[in-house]
Formats: C-alpha cells, sequence, structure tokens
C-alpha cells in the first residue's frame, strides 16, 4: 500500500514540476480538460509532461520486472535487461540507421525520437531476442545462455564501434544523445500502443509466478515439481526481450533500473516469493523511474539532465551493497 501511495505522489510530482513553471491550478486544469490562462501550459501538461510521466510509470515497472525473472532464471543478482545484448542490439539498430541513413536520424526538439530510431532499435533487439531464443532451445544449462548472452552483447558492442569510427560527427553526437536515455520519447498518440505493449508483457509475467517460485529451489527441484525448465526459460526470454526492446525502442538504452529495482523489492518485503515480490517489484519500478524522471530535470529553465546520468546516482551504491552482501547471502 506504502509503494502505491509513492507511486501515485510522483506521478503527479512529475506533472506539477518541470523547466517551466506552471501553476498547480493550471496543471489541474488541463488535466480536467478546462481552458487555462495560457495554451501553452495545456500543452506543455497534455503533451509533454503527461505522456512523459506515464512513459517513465510503464517502462520502469517493466524493467524491473525484467530484471527480477532474469535474476531468478539465472540465479544471479547481477543479472539484468542489457545482460542478453537486447539493449545492444537495439543500439546496433540505431547505429546502422545512424550510418547508411543519409541524415534521417534524428531527435525532433529533443522531445521524440524519429519513427526510423524506434523501427530501427526494435527491429535489432528483436534479432538478438531471436538469436537467444535459439540458443536457448539447443543448450540446457541457463549460465551457458547467460554466456551465450554476454558474448552476443560484445560482438554488438563491437559492431556499433566500428560503425561510429565511419560515421560524421554529427550522427555521432545524435547517436550518443539517443544513448543518453529519455522518457520523453513517446508522444501521446503513442502511449495507447506502448501502454499496451508493456501491460501484455508484465500480465504474462504474472503467470509466470509459479515457475519462478520453483527455480528459486533450483533448477531438479524445479524439474521433479513439474516445470519444464527449457519451456519456462523461453518464456521468460521471450518476454523479458519483448519488453526490453519495447522500452529501448521508444526511450533508448535505459541503465540499473532493472538491475536495482528487485534487490530494493527484496529489502522492503523480506521476501523471494514471487507472489508478494513481483507485484512489490513492478510497483518499485514505477517509483525509481518516476524518481530518476523527476530528478532529470533542472528548475527555472535550465535543461534536462540526461537520464543515464541521474539512474546510476541510485544504482551503483545499490549493486555495491548487492556484491558484498552476495558473498554471504543470495
Amino acid at each position: 500500500m506504502g509503494i502505491a501511495l509513492l507511486v501515485l505522489f510522483l506521478f503527479f510530482a512529475n506533472l506539477f514540476y518541470g523547466t517551466v513553471s506552471i501553476p498547480a491550478s493550471a496543471v489541474i486544469d488541463s488535466l480536467l480538460g478546462k481552458e487555462t490562462e495560457k495554451s501553452v501550459w495545456t500543452n506543455i501538461v497534455l503533451q509533454s509532461r503527461l505522456p512523459q510521466t506515464i512513459t517513465a510509470l510503464l517502462a520502469g515497472s517493466a524493467l524491473a520486472v525484467c530484471g527480477l525473472m532474469l535474476q531468478t532464471l539465472f540465479r544471479n543478482p547481477l543479472a539484468g535487461p542489457s545482460i542478453l545484448g537486447i539493449s545492444d542490439g537495439a543500439n546496433l539498430g540505431v547505429a546502422l540507421v545512424m550510418l547508411y541513413s543519409g541524415g534521417i536520424l534524428s531527435i525532433t526538439g529533443d522531445r521524440s525520437h524519429h519513427l526510423s530510431v524506434v523501427f530501427a532499435a526494435f527491429l535489432g533487439a528483436s534479432v538478438v531476442l531471436l538469436i537467444m531464443l535459439y540458443f536457448s532451445s539447443k543448450v540446457k544449462s541457463n549460465v551457458l545462455v547467460l554466456i551465450i548472452g554476454i558474448m552476443i552483447s560484445y560482438i554488438a558492442s563491437s559492431g556499433i564501434s566500428i560503425l561510429n569510427s565511419y560515421a560524421t560527427a554529427d550522427h555521432v553526437r545524435t547517436y550518443v544523445l539517443w544513448g543518453m536515455g529519455s522518457f520523453s520519447g513517446v508522444s501521446m498518440t503513442q502511449i495507447p500502443y506502448f501502454s499496451l505493449g508493456i501491460l501484455a508483457g508484465l500480465l504474462f509475467a504474472v503467470f509466470l509466478i509459479k515457475p519462478l517460485n520453483a527455480l528459486l529451489l533450483g533448477e531438479n527441484y524445479a524439474t521433479n515439481l513439474g516445470v519444464r525448465i527449457k519451456r519456462t526459460r523461453v518464456f521468460i526470454l521471450l518476454i523479458t526481450g519483448f519488453l526490453t526492446a519495447l522500452v529501448t525502442a521508444f526511450c533508448g538504452p535505459v541503465t540499473f533500473i532493472g538491475l536495482i529495482v528487485p534487490h530494493i523489492a527484496r529489502m522492503l518485503i523480506l521476501t523471494s516469493n514471487q507472489k508478494w515480490l513481483l507485484p512489490a517489484t513492478l510497483l518499485m519500478g514505477s517509483v525509481v523511474a518516476l524518481l530518476c524522471n523527476f530528478l532529470t530535470t533542472i528548475p527555472f529553465g535550465k535543461g534536462i539532465l540526461p537520464l543515464n546520468a541521474v539512474t546510476p546516482l541510485i544504482g551503483a551504491p545499490i549493486v555495491i551493497y548487492v556484491i558484498l552482501k552476495s558473498r554471504k547471502s543470495f
């Protein structure tokens, strides 16, 4: 209940606070469909702050749930959505567009990514996901699947470095800006499609609560309980890959949220039972993403910080704590 109230508080905090000072009454009127003193205020609230806040809420929950499922599957406290190379696949797709599009890769204003960026990112992430699903069906060990994912990530990163070495300075700059991450890449017209995709992925994740609980006890025990390890692994990779690809395509490679949130949820509710941990992780992912989005806004019109400049400030200390703690238990 407390986490849900925190989500609600941060949701409205993101609507009322921004680089442009807007009276609280004008924000409320905009949300209620009433006229405001300045039409630009309504436009900022409804076309910028509202979709950005909804995106942060959904993306944070998706990445957090992905992190929880991967940490449970691989029994590794440092597993996250980016460890399987999905994010790097999206990065490679964008890098390809940047080099060969003749300038079609662009960021309009600072508010939305060009459609070609979204398509390229999702396509690149999907290709890596298909590769991982293929190897997952051929390999029995989860550890080997994890290692293959890391190797694919290295290959994609190498391809990005090669492409950037041939790109122009302007294209490199644009790519770097995209790589900093942002929750402002989803317009109000795109929100229904983005929301539908995220909610569908989260719904399928809920159906895996029982297999995830069995995996906590080890693969042999899970098998004795009737869990089909290979099929469960494929489902987990498919869901996490889809959600990661969708978030990365629209928001760029968002770091740390998928890695740290499951640990925050564990510390808060003091249980590994997925029946309680998965919903707590989902809500906590929204909290962390909304908090990070809130912290990216510099008041009084001075600008906006990159999202990936804020997430490590929260994530890095937690990762250090997890590394020190994991020597004793996980």
